[in-house]
């Protein structure tokens, strides 16, 4: 990758692998919004050139003399934040913020590939009931979704306001119905999508239709949300995430924006005593018990929710291409041709 031009395809070594790393064979990588945004250097990225792709999973071909804990032939997906393990924010289990953390797909080769070499600690196996496809964006977008909600502290029967409905915002409506939580209200814009939340049981929001915060408010007889997550990565769709708050009310924050939001500190945070929370990727921590949901069927990719392209350059500049606006469906994932059938 070059920043601010197309993707090329390129013929490259497969990767060498150290003592304590394991090598990939790539079944599915996902395409996230993100990776557009390093296309187009609207974010900044590692050495150049550089492979694209953090949603990864596929089978284990090759493991250092190091690593237990997965072996050759195991079905994995891949934890995208590369971090050291012996740091102070590691042994706490907060590896998005290791001094030497990496990030695959931005400061190092990533999933965009036919194999891909990540540490033996960033490979966690998933059961055969998981399919390639969703467990590659599984790691991504429905593990931040998760952590969001965890951030949140969302307790059962409180209500939600989700603002975004893509990749992230698909997984949290569903997440946050696993937590046992009350209504959820989500915000969008584009028709297909608003279509797509009631039969999820969501309660759609329809942000041209009028100001969304205006409509939550309605909607809860004035009393706002318990929790909301902004999703979109926009000023005024943060604003609206902490405006439709109620008492005690939370907003976590996802969506990554340059623009500085505003603020009323006593009606809008010190009256409701509300408080606005960041949110930063995820952690490792969390992968275990989104496999559940996801095999437990709280967490589910229906038929069209995802759309497959070849690894081919031509194929995945068109999917960033089109991530620039808006897509109706959820996802799209690289499936390399010679996988064939996908699973």
């Amino acid at each position: 990758m070059q920043v601010g031009k197309p993707l090329e395809d390129a013929e490259v070594a497969v990767p060498e692998i150290g003592p304590s790393d394991v090598l990939i064979r790539v079944a599915a990588c996902g395409i996230c919004h993100s990776d557009e945004h390093y296309r187009a250097g609207i974010s900044k990225i590692g050495n150049l050139p550089l492979t694209l792709g953090h949603e990864v999973a596929g089978t284990v071909e090759k493991i250092g003399t190091e690593v237990t804990n997965v072996g050759p032939g195991e079905r994995v997906c891949v934890h995208y934040l590369v971090h050291c393990g012996t740091c102070g924010f590691c042994l706490r289990g907060l590896e998005q913020f290791c001094p030497s953390g990496q990030m695959i797909g931005k400061h190092r080769d990533g999933g965009y590939a036919e194999f891909i070499k990540v540490p033996g600690r960033s490979a966690f196996v998933i059961p055969d009931d998981i399919s390639f496809e969703v467990g590659a964006v599984m790691a991504c977008s429905s593990a931040t979704a998760l952590h969001a909600l965890n951030k949140a502290r969302l307790k059962s029967g409180e209500s939600v306001a989700i603002f975004g409905f893509g990749g992230l915002g698909f997984s949290a409506l569903q997440l946050a119905q696993a937590f046992g939580c009350g209504d959820v209200y989500v915000v969008e814009i584009n028709p297909a999508k608003l279509a797509s939340i009631a039969p999820l049981g969501g309660i759609a929001i329809d942000a041209n239709a009028g100001d969304p915060v205006d409509q939550i408010r309605e909607r809860t007889g004035g009393k706002g949300v318990d929790v909301s997550l902004e999703l979109i990565g926009s000023a005024k769709t943060m604003q609206q995430a902490v405006q439709c708050l109620g008492v005690l009310g939370r907003a976590a924050l996802v969506g990554l924006t340059s623009e500085s939001i505003s603020v009323l500190p006593y009606p809008e945070l010190i009256n409701r005593e509300a408080e606005i929370i960041g949110v930063s990727d995820h952690l490792a921590a969390e992968l275990p018990s989104l496999m559940e949901f996801v095999r437990s069927g709280k967490l589910r990719f229906p038929s069209g929710t995802l759309r497959f392209v070849d690894l081919d350059a031509g194929q995945v500049n068109a999917v960033l291409d089109a991530l620039q606006t808006s897509t109706d469906h959820i996802r799209t994932v690289i499936v390399p041709r010679d996988r064939g059938v996908r699973s």
